[in-house]
C-alpha cells in the first residue's frame, strides 16, 4: 500500500498537471471504484463536471483535490465547500494521459480536463485490486486553524475524512511538544504509536521499521518510558526516511505503485531494515560486527531489526 512519499510523490505530479484546471466530463467505468460516493455515479459526475481544480492537497496518505464549483453554484469569492477525494487503497494509480493513448486494462474513471498547450487532456484512475476508489466530499475547518494539509496554496480547510487524523512530520505545522506529550500518555509499543494515525499520520510498516532502524531502537520500546532525545531521534529518523523516499520517487516492489507519469519509484534498493531478513545489518557491518536482520510477526505484519544495535527492550510492549 502507498505511504506518505507515495503519495507525496503523486501530489507533487498532480500539481503542475491539473491545477486551475475545469473537469469538462466524466467517464465512470466501474462503479465499483466510486462506491464511497454514496449517491452514485450520476451524483459523482454532476458534481464534478464544470469544476475546476484549485490545488491538490495531502495529509498523511490522504489526498484531495479542492474544487471551485461553477459559478452559478457558488457564490463569488466563496472558499471551496467540495474536494475530489482520491484514496490509492492497494493498487490505485492516478495517471495523466493523452486522448489518443489506449485506455489501461484497469482503468475505473476518466476525468477530461480543459485543453492546455503541451499537456495531457485526461486524468485517469487505474485500479487493479479495487480496494481503492474516488469520492466527492465535503470541506470543514481545521480543529487547529493551520492549514489543512500540504498543499500549494495553504488554507485552513480539510476533507471531512481526513479531519480525523493528525499531522505527519512533513508538514510544517506538526507540533513536537504535543506529539510527544500525547506518546508519552499512551502505554503501548514505539512502533504501534508511530503507526496510530491519530497520532503522527503518514507513517506505514516499511517507514516505521526503516525510521526505528536509523533511530537505534526497538519496535517494542515502551513509549510511556521515552525520553524526549529518543522521541525526537526517530521522528527526525522517519522524516529523513521519508524525505530520502521522495528523493528516489518513493518505494515500489512491484509495477502497481507509479506516479502520474507511469514511472515507479527506486527507494526498495536503499532500505536498511525492511525485507532484509538473515542479511548483514550494514550499519554493524561497517563497524567489523556480524549481526543478521530479524523478521518477527507484528500486527498480521513482519517487523525486520538489527539483534545487535536494536537490542530488545525489557518490558517490552509487543
Amino acid at each position: 500500500m502507498p505511504e506518505l512519499p507515495e503519495v507525496e510523490v503523486v501530489r507533487r505530479g498532480l500539481v503542475s498537471w491539473v491545477c486551475g484546471r475545469t473537469i469538462t466530463s466524466v467517464d465512470v467505468l466501474d462503479p465499483r471504484s466510486i462506491r464511497r460516493h454514496v449517491l452514485g455515479a450520476e451524483d459523482f459526475a454532476g458534481n464534478l463536471e464544470g469544476a475546476r481544480v484549485m490545488d491538490v492537497v495531502r495529509r498523511g496518505k490522504f489526498l484531495w483535490l479542492p474544487l471551485e464549483e461553477p459559478a452559478a453554484a457558488t457564490p463569488a469569492n466563496d472558499r471551496p465547500a467540495v474536494a475530489l477525494m482520491a484514496h490509492l487503497g492497494m493498487s490505485g494509480q492516478l495517471l495523466m494521459q493523452d486522448s489518443g493513448v489506449p485506455d489501461e486494462k484497469h482503468l475505473k474513471i476518466r476525468l477530461r480536463l480543459s485543453p492546455v498547450d503541451g499537456m495531457p487532456e485526461q486524468l485517469r484512475f487505474v485500479d487493479q485490486r479495487i480496494f481503492g476508489g474516488l469520492f466527492v466530499t465535503s470541506l470543514v475547518p481545521t480543529a487547529d486553524g493551520g492549514p489543512g494539509g500540504l498543499g500549494e496554496v495553504p488554507a485552513p480547510y480539510i476533507a471531512a475524512e481526513a479531519a480525523h487524523i493528525a499531522r505527519d512530520p512533513l508538514d510544517p505545522h506538526f507540533s513536537f511538544d504535543s506529539f510527544y506529550r500525547r506518546l508519552r500518555n499512551r502505554k503501548t509499543g514505539l512502533k504501534r504509536a508511530l503507526l496510530d494515525q491519530g497520532l503522527v499520520s503518514g507513517i506505514g510498516n516499511i517507514y516505521a521499521d526503516e525510521a526505528l532502524w536509523r533511530a537505534r531502537l526497538h519496535y517494542a520500546r515502551p513509549t510511556d518510558t521515552l525520553r524526549r532525545a529518543d522521541a525526537l531521534r526517530v521522528l527526525d529518523a522517519a522524516r529523513e526516511v521519508m524525505l530520502d523516499a521522495l528523493a528516489a520517487g518513493g518505494t515500489s516492489f512491484d509495477s502497481l505503485y507509479v506516479n502520474v507519469n507511469g514511472a515507479s519509484g527506486y527507494f526498495d534498493r536503499s532500505l536498511n531494515a525492511y525485507g532484509r531478513e538473515n542479511q548483514e545489518c550494514r550499519r554493524c557491518a561497517a563497524a567489523g560486527i556480524v549481526s543478521l536482520m530479524k523478521r518477527e510477526q507484528f500486527m498480521n505484519r513482519s517487523s525486520y531489526t538489527c539483534p545487535v544495535c536494536q537490542p530488545r527492550p525489557r518490558n517490552g510492549r509487543w
